[in-house]
Parts: structure tokens; C-alpha cells; sequence
């Protein structure tokens, strides 16, 4: 038909586990059809939160039940506090409440907290069954969504409890981006630059030409920054599924804004994208401290960020006392850590990152009084 949406496809190769990450417009309207390939059973659960329910779920609900798949439906409660052991507990209660089955699939419906806590969930109820990813930010469309890490967070740090579990399909419609607030699309914005700053020069230097209109949703921007960014990350889950080696580049940044993220209590104080973007602007600043790229580089990267309204300073966030050492023991609790030691994504200049990367605690020190001063 000629009104259905203009798709992009892209493939994460992964063997067996391989799947396509679908973009375009208007996904959520032929969602059921779209799926049905690649369900075992005709009948789904849709996971999602109360803000997105709102804007979404019944167009979600209309589409399965148009192609013929039973559904029910879970909304949680939104935010980043959901994403946490007690809200595992509930939904799984919930899952196994409803009666599913094996061959069930999830649906996660919703941003970030929404994909990891139901790709977890279905990682472990009935011993791991199947989902779909149908993410509804900028940020889980460019980043979460894709790859297969799922989890949760604890008081000790983020992320730290989870499991590699791949979906059996992505569905990202832009179109969902249009309810967004201006805030997240700029906190997913700063994951879509992270691609550029890992391996990916051209495209950095087209976000610092395109990057507001990326923001502002205009159409052909928008839809090329999700496909490159969608791009960049399949290549490198491909490479390596479980983080040994090369994806640990796609952290970037996330050192310093899981630290940060962490002081502020995983609160919408700080939103993960905003935490990023501050942590991309040090793990450049750091690496030109140690000579490992030019001040230029580094000088690029901040102001970029700033143009299109990024936070590039921890002092972003008005009267919080932050304390170098406070950073630097949340810093020690990082996945990254290897043999005790801090372990940094940091760069050789832009488009050229590099795993691993060891400080000395003076110089991480300093960089952090830097940055709480700015």
C-alpha cells in the first residue's frame, strides 16, 4: 500500500541471535504485522509506563489485535526508579500472574528504563523468553534498545546487575519522538554525538553542521542521525556481543556520568543523557591532560554540546556541593574496573577512542576539581 511508512532495516548479525532494528515513521500502526514473523506464539504482553501509555499503548493494542495477536498490557510507573529490584519484583509478579508462557513474547514499549527492566525480565522469567523493542526516546532509539544489555540499577552503581539478552526485533518510529520534551531529545542527542567521537569523524562533523536541526525533529535530519547512529552501534555489537573488547568503546563518557548519575541518586536532576554529555566533554578533557589529544579536540567537543544546549559541567545543576573523592569512589564501582584500577574509554582525537585507558588518581583528581570549579 502506498501510505504504509518508508522503513530503513538494518541487521545486528549475531548468528542465531541476529535481528533487524527497523526505522521509520509510523512503526506503532503496523507493529502487530511487523512482529508477527517473528513470534512463536500470537500473543504478546506489552510493558510500558504510565507517561507513554498515554501517547501510545492504544495505538500499540489496535495494531497487535489487527494482526490476530493476543495482548495484555503492564504500565509501571515512569521513571528511572522502576528500573530497580523492586520494580523487577512487581512486573515479574505480574508476568507470571497473567500466565505466560515460553513461547509469550515481551513488548517493551517506552524508553530506556522501560527497555532494560522488561529485557531483564524476560532474560530470567521462565528462564529467558522472547521481546520486542519498540523504544519512544531519542536515546533508546540511537542506543539502548540496540545491543541486548538489560538490567536494573542498585545503591552501589548503575546497571550493575543484568544480562546480555538480545531482542528478536527493534521497531523505532520516529514519530514517537514528537511528544517528546525538548529535554530528552536533547539528553538522547548526546548519545547519537557519542557515536561521532568513538569511531565515526564524518559524521561528528555532520551533527556540529545538523546537530539543531536533529534536535528541533525536522525529518531528514532526524531520521539520518537515528540510521547512523543505529548503524555505528550494530557494527560494533556485532564485533562483540559481550562487551570483551571493542563495545566497551560505546562507553564513552559513561564513566564520569554513571559517577555523576550516581550522586544524584539516579533522579531526574540529572537525566542519563545530560550525565553523558558531561562525561564526554571530561573523558576529552582528560585525555588531553595526558597528551593523548589535542586541546582543540577537546575544545571542540565541549562546544558543540553547549551550542545545542548540553550540559558540559557537573555545575550544570545549581547549589549541588560535588566532591572529587565522592565522584571518584562511584567511579570504583564501574563494570569497567580491571584489577582494582579504573578502566577509561578515552581518545586520540575525534572519531579515534580507545579502551583501555588508566589515570592516576592525582590527575583524575584534578580533573574533577577542574570540571566542579567551571
Amino acid at each position: 500500500m502506498s501510505d504504509r511508512p518508508k522503513i530503513d532495516r538494518l541487521s545486528v548479525d549475531l548468528g542465531k541471535r541476529s535481528y533487524e532494528i527497523l526505522i521509520g515513521r509510523g512503526l506503532i500502526a503496523d507493529a502487530g504485522s511487523l512482529m508477527l514473523p517473528h513470534l512463536k506464539q500470537k500473543r504478546v504482553v506489552a510493558v510500558t509506563d504510565s507517561n507513554v501509555a498515554r501517547h501510545h499503548l492504544e495505538s500499540l493494542e489496535r495494531s497487535v489485535q489487527a494482526a490476530g495477536i493476543a495482548i495484555d498490557s503492564i504500565v509501571l510507573e515512569a521513571g528511572e526508579q522502576t528500573k530497580s529490584f523492586a520494580g523487577l519484583e512487581s512486573l515479574l509478579t505480574q508476568l507470571l500472574e497473567l500466565g505466560i508462557e515460553r513461547r509469550t513474547t515481551l513488548v517493551a514499549l517506552g524508553g530506556g528504563v522501560i527497555g532494560d527492566l522488561t529485557g531483564f525480565a524476560a532474560a530470567v522469567a521462565l528462564r529467558g523468553i522472547d521481546f520486542v523493542q519498540i523504544p519512544t526516546t531519542l536515546l533508546a532509539q540511537v542506543d539502548s534498545s540496540v545491543g541486548g544489555k538489560t538490567g536494573i540499577d542498585t545503591p552501589q552503581g548503575k546497571n550493575l546487575v543484568g544480562a546480555f539478552h538480545q531482542p528478536r526485533l527493534v521497531l523505532a518510529d520516529t514519530a514517537t519522538l514528537d511528544t517528546l520534551p525538548r529535554r530528552q531529545m536533547l539528553a538522547g542527542y548526546a548519545e547519537v554525538a557519542k557515536y561521532g567521537l568513538i569511531n565515526d569523524p564524518a559524521f561528528w562533523s555532520w551533527l556540529e553542521s545538523n546537530g539543531v536541526d536533529v534536535i528541533e525533529r525536522a525529518d531528514g535530519p532526524l531520521r539520518h542521525a537515528v540510521l547512523e547512529s543505529c548503524k555505528n552501534k550494530a557494527r560494533v555489537v556485532a564485533a562483540d556481543e559481550r562487551e570483551q573488547d571493542a563495545r566497551a568503546l560505546l562507553n564513552l563518557g559513561h564513566t564520569f556520568g554513571h559517577a555523576l548519575e550516581a550522586e544524584c541518586g539516579y533522579s531526574d536532576e540529572l537525566l542519563h543523557g545530560e550525565a553523558v554529555a558531561i562525561g564526554l566533554v571530561m573523558a576529552f578533557d582528560l585525555s588531553a591532560r595526558l597528551g593523548l589529544c589535542s586541546l582543540e579536540d577537546a575544545a571542540r567537543v565541549q562546544r558543540h554540546l553547549a551550542s545545542v544546549g548540553l550540559p558540559t559541567s557537573p555545575n550544570w545543576i545549581d547549589g549541588r556541593d560535588w566532591q572529587a573523592e565522592r565522584l571518584i569512589r562511584h567511579m570504583g564501582r564501574d563494570k569497567k574496573v580491571q584489577d582494582g584500577r579504573i578502566a577509561f574509554v578515552l581518545a586520540h582525537g575525534i572519531g579515534r577512542a580507545f579502551f583501555p585507558a588508566h589515570a592516576e588518581l592525582d590527575e583524575i583528581s584534578a580533573l574533577l576539581e577542574t570540571a566542579i570549579a567551571a
